[in-house]
């Protein structure tokens, strides 16, 4: 059996350190093995051709960066791929912001972001989940001001204090800061970390739970394979309102299933985290994987009615979408 990844880690709520020192890499937080050069170059190749992505129909309406919220109220916009703006009750946070062009590997959009950086509202903090090119875009948060503050996982500040941003909070997974007045936790994810051939897994990575004052959550995951974190997260926090969580880049199956979740394992893992609503992030901008490029929302809404819920609770928002609890 593996060995637990969170096994002697704090299961109170505990406040970050600035002057700690990380491990070298984070390879043991690991619930996965990663893709050899061979099994890389087979998901590359299984990409749909580019006329079938050309022509898919992704849902898109015009962002409004402004809802009405306030005291006891939670937003969220769907800005593409993983990119969430976060408003609870009077605190604006963006989660993983890629929002100019495209990305390594990856240089042609299948949709626009929904809003440029100079279009985004007044922000109270940055939220990174990890250091792939997809959730941490270095071309968006240059034209962020250097005074916004960031929060990461342990490792991931001096990547941000070499661009010139200036308050960046390291944190832990189990690991919360207040950001206004709502509590912001880092916690655990089955997935990994690079930006480099030489850095693999030298950044914490995780997902985020943001509680108002209310004692209502929402959850952001990053990027996560399906497994014992969304149980756990929920026992944790026992009044998820909002989970938003990525369905699509797992075909194949095969070589995937360690890092991302499918359609059917994000509405399992919502269930596990005892969320209400269900946001679909993580498709539709750009092709990492094998499935077409429309099927995650397909899937998901197939797998939300099977699996007996409320389809209203669904909220698979269009690119540039907003819905206010």
């Amino acid at each position: 059996m593996a060995p637990d990844p969170v096994a002697g880690l704090l299961s109170r709520r505990v406040l970050p350190r600035r002057d700690r020192r990380w491990p070298r890499d984070f390879h043991h937080r690991r619930t996965a093995d990663l893709l050899n050069p061979l099994e890389a170059f087979e998901l590359f190749r299984a990409f749909p051709p580019q006329a079938e992505r050309d022509g898919a129909r992704v849902p898109v309406v015009a962002a409004d960066p402004y809802p009405r919220v306030g005291p006891g109220r939670i937003a969220v916009t769907w800005l593409g791929h993983a990119s969430v703006l976060l408003h609870v009750d009077d605190v604006t946070l963006l989660v993983d912001p890629v929002l100019v062009g495209g990305i390594p590997g990856a240089p042609r959009r299948l949709t626009a972001p929904a809003l440029t950086p100079d279009q985004l509202p007044p922000l109270d903090a940055v939220l990174i989940s990890h250091d792939h090119y997809d959730h941490l875009d270095a071309p968006t948060l240059r034209r962020l001001p250097r005074s916004t503050p960031v929060l990461v996982g342990g490792g991931g500040a001096p990547w941000f204090a070499r661009r010139g941003f200036t308050e960046v909070t390291e944190l832990d997974w189990w690991e919360s800061t207040r950001v206004g007045g709502v509590d912001v936790e880092f916690v655990p994810a089955h997935h990994w970390s690079r930006r480099t051939l030489g850095d693999t897994c030298r950044r914490l990575w995780g997902g985020w739970v943001v509680t108002g004052a209310d004692g209502r959550s929402v959850v952001h995951a990053g990027d996560t394979g399906y497994g014992p974190f969304p149980g756990r997260i929920g026992a944790r926090h026992p009044d998820i309102a909002i989970a938003v969580l990525p369905v699509g880049a797992y075909a194949p199956r095969r070589l995937l299933r360690g890092v991302h979740m499918d359609p059917g394992e994000a509405v399992r893992a919502a269930g596990d985290l005892g969320a209400r609503h269900l946001v679909p992030v993580h498709w539709g901008t750009f092709t990492l994987s094998a499935e077409p490029v429309l099927e995650p929302l397909e899937r998901v809404r197939e797998e939300w009615v099977r699996a007996g819920r409320d389809r209203a609770d669904l909220w698979d928002l269009p690119v540039g979408g907003t819905r206010v609890l």
